[in-house]
């Protein structure tokens, strides 16, 4: 009689045994949760993010693989740091990744969500990408309004000349600020029909300097990892006071969209000949665009928004980095130089219409774009739904970081990838018939699937023709006599890669005279 108890507690000893191993063999797979460093308790990982998140992130890829999770606060994270994982992401499970979590600077800066980058995925952001998408970045559109971008460039390069001097004035010019300049006006002719900044020849042009300033502030901002996004509860303290920057920022640039949404109301000196967006836009307050309803000041503004900061700061700093790469390897710059001396000729400026036929100079962009990604760490997504990635469980409501400046880097896809090497990309070359228009995962600079960069297209073509204008028009030399191979190639860290020092240079132009001269 005592056997009987001890044979049913082993009997169900056993059964249990049999369920936990039948359980696991079921479950593990479906909810394992992928690799990453141990959280610390409250604030998770935030402190493993360091000054320079996509470095920080790279760095624990090489420890823990390429799909990693991490726990900042309350909220779980997932990296994808390769094209592999990145594809599984951005094209298998595209769909359920297709929204942004939340996040103060889409709350304090972009409207409270009103805008394209950050709005929901849904029938108000359809309706924002379809107006985007007809107006401003078709090919007829891009075509429509090429003669602004050649004419600002033109400007460019005369503020250019005028700054590095024939008459043997040597005042270095801060490159960056003048690209910005030209980037904005170009942007601001197709958007309001009018420019907004001076050509900033005259070194102090305050305007241009705050708007710049605005921008970059706005990059940085944008790009913080603030503790209230992840542990809520704390969002009121605003511990890092990124919160009260934000709403500062806020105001500045609603001051500067309001100013120019009355003038454009009232009739503003439009100089355009073809009808600008900011007029479309206008029309549309009454008229319901597609799915998505009637169009608000404030979406105007948002969108606005959206399209001076994504639109100018990502192309002017993708180039001043592209010029920084041909300083340093002046045997490239010879050879591009070479090239479109070839095609050009050196009795005018290039044209759009000339770049499909620079071969080298395509490279270089790619090269640039591959090694200085404008955007290192994607904008956040969010998964609407559980699912399973590489055999990883990963949870309804996680955000979703594409490390794109690592992908670019991975030396399992790239030779040398720490290396300036155009040639890569030529034909021949181990990556010949990459492009960076999100189908090769290796280089996705613009990003990939729905959320792609609305303003890919406009990108490419202002990079491709800013950074062909000045290796044609222009020889280069650092500020102060400054040996090339020790130029600062150091990164800030923002929502777009800035450099850590400005490109500070001399140019000298290198075609006839008459090309620098206003006519």
């Amino acid at each position: 009689m005592t056997l009987l108890p001890l044979l049913f507690y082993a009997s169900l000893t056993a059964l249990v045994i049999i369920i936990y191993a039948l359980l696991n063999l079921r479950t593990p797979r479906s909810t394992r949760l992928p690799p990453g460093p141990t959280p610390w308790p409250v604030i998770g990982n935030l402190p493993h993010l360091g000054r320079i998140p996509h470095h920080a992130l790279a760095a624990m890829a090489v420890k823990y693989g390429p799909l990693m999770h991490l726990r900042l606060g309350v909220v779980d994270v997932v990296v994808a740091a390769s094209a592999s994982v990145a594809e599984q992401f951005l094209k298998v499970h595209d769909a359920n990744f297709a929204s942004r979590p939340p996040n103060s600077g889409a709350k304090h800066i972009a409207y409270d969500y009103q805008d394209l980058v950050f709005a929901p995925y849904g029938p108000k952001w359809r309706m924002l990408r379809k107006i985007c998408s007809v107006h401003l970045f078709s090919n007829k559109a891009l075509d429509d309004f090429r003669h602004v971008r050649e004419e600002e460039v033109a400007i460019l390069a005369r503020a250019l000349a005028g700054a590095g001097g024939r008459s043997g004035r040597r005042s270095a010019v801060v490159l960056g600020q003048l690209l910005n300049v030209c980037t904005t006006n170009a942007l601001a002719r197709v958007m309001l029909g009018k420019r907004v900044l001076g050509d900033g020849s005259g070194g102090g042009d305050s305007k241009a300097d705050e708007f710049k300033d605005m921008v970059v502030e706005l990059m940085v901002l944008a790009g913080e990892f603030n503790i209230g996004d992840f542990i809520p509860a704390l969002d009121w303290l605003d511990l890092q006071s990124v919160t009260k920057k934000m709403k500062k920022l806020h105001l500045r640039f609603d001051s500067f969209l309001n100013t120019i949404l009355e003038d454009h109301k009232n009739g503003g000196d439009v100089t355009s000949d073809n009808v600008d967006l900011l007029s479309t836009l206008i029309s549309l307050k009454d008229d319901a665009d597609g799915e998505g309803g009637k169009l608000s000041d404030i979406e105007i503004k948002a969108l606005l928004l959206n399209l001076f900061t994504a639109g100018t700061d990502t192309s002017s700093s993708t180039v001043e980095w592209a010029m920084a790469e041909l300083i340093r390897h002046p045997q490239l710059l010879k050879q591009a130089q070479e090239e479109m001396d070839t095609v050009i000729g050196q009795d005018r400026l290039v044209s759009e219409l000339d770049l499909s036929r620079l071969t080298f100079l395509e490279a270089i962009v790619k090269e640039t774009f591959r090694l200085h990604p404008s955007t290192p760490l994607s904008l956040p997504r969010i998964a609407s739904e559980s699912c399973e990635v590489d055999g990883y469980y990963i949870p309804k409501g996680s955000t979703l970081l594409v490390n794109v400046w690592a992908i670019a880097r991975d030396p399992k896809m790239w030779t040398d990838p720490l290396e300036f090497r155009p040639t890569r990309f030529l034909p021949g070359g181990e990556k010949s018939n990459a492009n960076v228009k999100g189908n090769d995962f290796e280089i996705i600079p613009f990003g990939a699937g729905r959320r792609i960069c609305a303003g890919m297209s406009l990108g490419l073509r202002m990079v491709q023709l800013l950074t062909a204008t000045l290796v044609h028009a222009f020889d280069w030399e650092l500020a102060n006599g400054l040996d090339p191979e020790k130029l600062n190639m150091e990164e800030a860290y923002g929502l777009t890669l800035q450099r850590a020092a400005p490109l500070m240079v001399h140019p000298s132009p290198r075609l006839a005279p008459h090309l620098y001269k206003s006519g």
